[in-house]
Order: C-alpha cells, then structure tokens, then sequence
C-alpha cells in the first residue's frame, strides 16, 4: 500500500472538504456515458465520476482520484465491487474516517 499519498474515505457530501486531494469513494453505478460516470454515492446522493472505467462495470465500484473544482472525481483506479454491497456501512466508515476517528486513516 502506498502510504505517500494517502486517499480519504469520502461520500459526496464530503468532497467539497477535498478539491485537489485524493480520495476513495463507493458508488452505485446509475449510467456510464462514454468518459462519465453516474452514481449515487453511499450517501444517497449523485457523484459524478470522469475517466476511463474498465469494460463491463459491475453494479458497486470503488474509484481512487482527485477531487475537482465542481465536486467531480478524475478517476485513476477503478475497482469493480460486484453486485450486492453494504453501502450504510462503508458510508459509516466515510464519517468515521472524517469524524472522531480521522487520526486512524490518514
């Protein structure tokens, strides 16, 4: 694991807290249109992903990236987690991470 630059477990309401950093997200994959990506983050809300996913995305993808100015990710890692997620818990652990428990993550 690369620990020199770290990514932050974020859910889209978080992002405004990290334009220009890396982060780690989760999300339901709602629409892929050529180099976009739709979602509903872990939060019920919409993330908008840009890059180039793997061919075919399952349902749930973790994506590595950075955070843009209009709260988009460009992503460098997409990671394809299946069909069937908890997504309550990973957006748990996204407040955890940003919350009380922060010094543990980053």
């Amino acid at each position: 694991m690369d620990m020199s630059n770290p990514a932050a477990f974020v859910n889209a309401e978080l992002l405004h807290f990290y334009v220009g950093r890396r982060v780690r997200t989760l999300m339901q994959v709602v629409r892929s249109d050529g180099g976009v990506v739709i979602g509903k983050s872990t939060d019920e809300k919409q993330l908008v992903v840009k890059g180039l996913p793997p061919a075919p995305l399952t349902t749930f993808v973790e994506v590595f990236g950075i955070v843009n100015s209009d709260k988009s990710i460009a992503a460098e890692i997409w990671t394809n987690f299946g069909d069937s997620i908890d997504m309550i818990s990973y957006n748990k652990l996204c407040q955890l991470a940003n919350g009380e428990l922060k010094y543990l993550f980053l």
